[in-house]
């Protein structure tokens, strides 16, 4: 077993062993002694947008003077390896940690020091002459930067996966309401038979949920856009120059193509996460909406031979390890597993936002990581239920159409021409007696033949 070598580290509590091989320091060290809960890790993409910060701070801050160029221009470049993934094995904190993000915060600055202390000196080392608070973290705090970065990753994971994935949602939806627009079928109320439709008529509907989950995405993009960035401590701006957040901010939308602004409010962008949690309730709704979806296909799907039996879904999987020959919903089942646990994400976010007491919410960590995870779970979701399921349905016409004809529900056409009591009796006949609708308003003579099937089927 390999030995392992420590080099030693200091911060405000004294020394510390960091493994050699590691880029963070002693503050990082720390956390990691004490915050080994879940094993569960801030997502790369976060770290990036947290190094996106510090890179571009870096820059104002040598333009304002407060940095010399040497350490800049290695704060930059480290920033942009970080950003690149080159360090993500020096990123092992838990999401269970200071509620402010503090942990994660100096963690990038540590790493980023260490690697342009490494870049100018050669030597791997954390505080000189680059250090990760006076350089890397000049003009911020945890404070603002960790709820800036919340925002930049869930826009641009919304606006690069989410949406481009639900947008192919409602095409593969749009298609099937096409392709199934002429195959009548009988709707279903209370699970009970209720008129009839089209099976293109009900795949319309599924396409609509789609079309406004993205509507609904695109009506809080302008809150995640306005940016906590130069409230530092608790909204004040202490320790910032007036210029650094708007110059970085500037520089971040450039490079990002996202027209990122600094808050109006520092007080409130950085105290309360009242955006995310409102961003959680539209992901909340989407889920719900995908689970509907799933639902009602495997309901429409179930059989094949005594069940519903209107559409059959693509084989994807052998669905039975006794059961020969059967093959279950598979994709609609993990769609929806995938819609439960974002419904239950929302719930902790939800909560998660009452933690902002006073001038800091103390609960970011844990809301950054269910918003994440249920950007990305939504994405993956909508895209396999449209390539996996959707794409792949096929309309069982024939038994539309035997549905359509053994329904008592096709009696409701009669009721402008013989009334509603008439057309009760003639739907207490024909359940009696075992016939259609058609066959017992037929035997009673209410109509000629073509007029009746005008009235029961739309023919």
């Amino acid at each position: 077993m390999k030995k392992m070598i420590y080099r030693e580290e200091f911060d405000s509590l004294g020394p510390v062993k960091v493994p050699a091989e590691a880029y963070y320091g002693a503050q990082t060290q720390r956390a990691l002694d004490h915050f080994t809960i879940s094993g569960i890790r801030l997502p790369s993409f976060f770290i990036a947008n947290i190094a996106l910060i510090k890179k571009h701070a870096a820059t104002v801050n040598n333009a304002l003077e407060l940095i010399d160029a040497k350490k800049a221009e290695a704060i930059y470049n480290a920033a942009c390896m970080v950003m690149d993934g080159c360090f993500d094995d020096s990123f092992l904190l838990d999401v269970y940690q200071s509620g402010s993000g503090t942990n994660t915060n100096m963690n990038v600055n540590e790493v980023i020091a260490t690697r342009a202390n490494e870049l100018l000196t050669g030597k791997r080392r954390t505080l000189v002459p680059v250090h990760p608070n006076d350089h890397v973290n000049c003009g911020q705090s945890s404070n603002d930067v960790f709820p800036s970065a919340i925002r930049m990753t869930a826009l641009t994971r919304i606006v690069r996966n989410l949406l481009p994935a639900l947008l192919h949602l409602h095409e593969a939806l749009e298609n099937k309401a096409r392709a199934f627009s002429h195959i009548k079928k009988i709707g279903r109320t209370h699970l009970q038979d209720a008129v009839v439709m089209t099976l293109g008529d009900e795949f319309s509907g599924y396409a609509k949920q789609a079309q406004l989950a993205v509507e609904r995405l695109e009506s809080v993009r302008k809150r995640l856009l306005a940016l906590p960035l130069g409230g530092t401590a608790v909204g004040t701006g202490i320790n910032a120059h007036r210029d650094f957040a708007p110059r970085v901010i500037d520089r971040i939308a450039e490079e990002s193509g996202f027209d990122f602004y600094e808050a109006e409010n520092h007080f409130e962008a950085q105290s309360c996460m009242d955006t995310e949690v409102e961003v959680m309730g539209v992901l909340k709704t989407i889920a719900v909406g995908i689970a509907r979806i799933a639902n009602d296909i495997r309901w429409l799907a179930s059989g094949p031979r005594c069940g519903i039996g209107e559409i059959r879904l693509p084989a994807i999987a052998p669905g039975s390890s006794i059961m020969p020959g059967k093959v279950n919903p598979v994709i609609c089942e993990a769609a929806i597993q995938c819609a439960a646990q974002v419904m239950g994400n929302d719930a902790a976010v939800t909560h998660g936002g009452t933690g902002g007491f006073f001038e800091i919410n103390l609960m970011q960590p844990m809301i950054a990581h269910n918003l994440f995870a249920s950007i990305e779970l939504l994405s993956g979701s909508a895209t396999l239920l449209a390539d996996k399921c959707i794409a792949g349905i096929v309309a069982n016409e024939a038994r539309c159409e035997e549905n359509v004809r053994k329904s008592l529900a096709t009696v409701t056409g009669l009721v402008p021409h013989i009334g509603y009591d008439r057309a009760a009796e003639i739907a207490k006949k024909a359940h009696e007696e075992g016939l259609s609708i058609e066959e017992a308003a037929t035997g009673e003579k209410v109509m000629p033949q073509a007029d009746l099937k005008k009235a029961l089927y739309g023919e």
